[in-house]
């Protein structure tokens, strides 16, 4: 009770923890596993994509996107380079994590230097979560901004908008974060015939 008294006299208290429960996952969380749902909505704000996946991660700079439905995709950061492998097109593209990670959402979850790359400012509680908004400092990117909410102490969503027009929002269940992931999980083996593009 007195909690919520004091929140409601100083309104500027609730919007400082969730900044504080962002720094507190990048500084307190050091690996995780969790699932997600990701719904993508075009610039016309009615076609709407949703897939699917499984993401691990372990601090700092190695992480795993599992794309299952509707297309399987397979991202890898290894903490050297960053692995796109689109298994419809049988293809793999390969870059240095330095010109992948920066500003993306991968820094944010994986990452360690956040407040490096973004400005952070913590917003309005909203669809039951509390929100901090991360604008890139380096403009030149796709990434406009992104929100990052929480339930409490847990990472429960990410929104991202680029400069195309998409907004991206990915739920999260509950984040395992109790076991480290096994090493090999960041580790990426090109199938055989999958053709290697890196630029």
């Amino acid at each position: 009770m007195r909690a919520a008294l004091a929140a409601a006299a100083l309104p500027g208290l609730a919007h400082a923890d969730a900044l504080d429960q962002l720094r507190g996952f990048v500084r307190d969380t050091k690996f995780g596993r969790a699932d997600f749902t990701q719904t993508v909505t075009a610039p016309d704000g009615i076609k709407k994509k949703t897939s699917t996946g499984t993401f691990e991660f372990s601090r700092p700079n190695r992480f795993r996107f599992v794309y299952q439905k509707p297309y399987a995709q397979t991202i890898v950061g290894d903490g050297q380079k960053v692995w796109f492998y689109d298994v419809d097109l049988a293809q793999v593209t390969v870059r240095k994590m330095g010109d992948a990670l920066g500003a993306t959402p991968a820094a944010v979850l994986a990452g360690q230097g956040i407040e490096k790359d973004f400005e952070l400012k913590a917003e309005p509680d909203r669809d039951g979560l509390q929100w901090v908004l991360a604008t890139p400092k380096q403009s030149e990117g796709q990434l406009q901004w992104l929100r990052v909410g929480f339930k409490g102490t847990t990472l429960a969503a990410l929104e991202i908008a680029d400069s195309f027009g998409q907004r991206s929002l990915l739920k999260f269940n509950a984040i395992a974060s109790q076991t480290p992931p096994a090493p090999e999980t960041f580790k990426f083996t090109v199938p055989a015939g999958v053709d290697v593009t890196e630029p």
